[in-house]
């Protein structure tokens, strides 16, 4: 009886242990999970597509973009270039700057040439922006190699200014510019000539305008902006990206929206 007690005694002894130790990794996974999950002040990603209503392939990557840009975790911009135009249809929200922040990126990354639809990632890499698989698979792999977005960045308002706080980088990067990116709302459009004429696409947050509003040391800082240009315009975002000396966009350390418009579309 003594003997049976004891051994009693020792099985919920050691099954106490082993829910302890359980318990830990469990809470371990748990807070890892948690760790590596999207925060509003520190999105999954950012995603540039470079795109035109001029280009037959560009339809399927615009469809994709759409999905993009409804996530909460993604700040998806999207680029429409001129140099299809000769093709017979003008982009109706082409834009020379865009364009050119194309070719500032392909001479960033050592490339020879651009290409749409170009998806560039975190401005960091750039894939097909009609495969899935490579976007998602890209953006998971920089999140889970410290290739993500860093540094928090978050938005807050006034009755009359937008706050921008950037966090503190630690360990990390010193240097960024602090860059505004102005984009439309969703939008349709009816093309009437070219490759894709007769066809009727929607298109998200295509850029209008990019302007820096100041640079980032590595320390946190806050940066602040008269709500009359945000409210004036369809959409904003924010983007903490490094240059290089040549003047380059590089990666982007941390990213967030400023204003987002309701995902209804206009005609046009």
């Amino acid at each position: 009886m003594i003997m049976a007690s004891r051994r009693s005694l020792w099985l919920a002894a050691f099954a106490l242990a082993f829910s302890a130790v359980a318990g830990a990794g469990h809470a371990g996974e748990t807070e890892r999970i948690q760790a590596e999950k999207p925060s509003p002040d520190k999105p999954l990603g950012v995603v540039e597509l470079f795109t035109s209503q001029g280009c037959s392939s560009c339809p399927p990557a615009d469809a994709f973009f759409a999905e993009l840009a409804t996530k909460d975790d993604i700040v998806a911009l999207s680029y429409h270039v001129d140099y299809w135009d000769y093709l017979g249809w003008k982009d109706t929200l082409s834009r020379k700057e865009n364009t050119e922040r194309q070719n500032d990126y392909m001479r960033a990354f050592g490339s020879r040439s651009v290409y749409t639809p170009q998806a560039v990632l975190n401005g960091r890499a750039h894939v097909n922006g009609a495969n899935r698989g490579e976007v998602d698979g890209a953006l998971a792999r920089m999140a889970k190699s410290g290739e993500g977005m860093r540094v928090p960045v978050k938005v807050s308002r006034t009755s009359d200014r937008v706050i921008i706080d950037v966090g503190d980088a630690g360990a990390g990067p010193s240097d960024a510019h602090v860059v505004i990116v102005y984009f439309e709302p969703p939008q349709t459009v009816k093309i009437a000539q070219g490759e894709n004429s007769g066809r009727k696409m929607t298109y998200w947050n295509a850029v209008t305008g990019i302007q820096t509003a100041g640079m980032w040391h590595g320390k946190a800082q806050r940066y602040e902006l008269p709500m009359s240009e945000i409210t004036k315009k369809g959409g904003c975002a924010v983007l903490l990206q490094s240059v290089g000396k040549d003047g380059m966009p590089g990666p982007i350390l941390g990213a967030a929206f400023i204003h987002k418009p309701p995902n209804k579309a206009q005609d046009l």
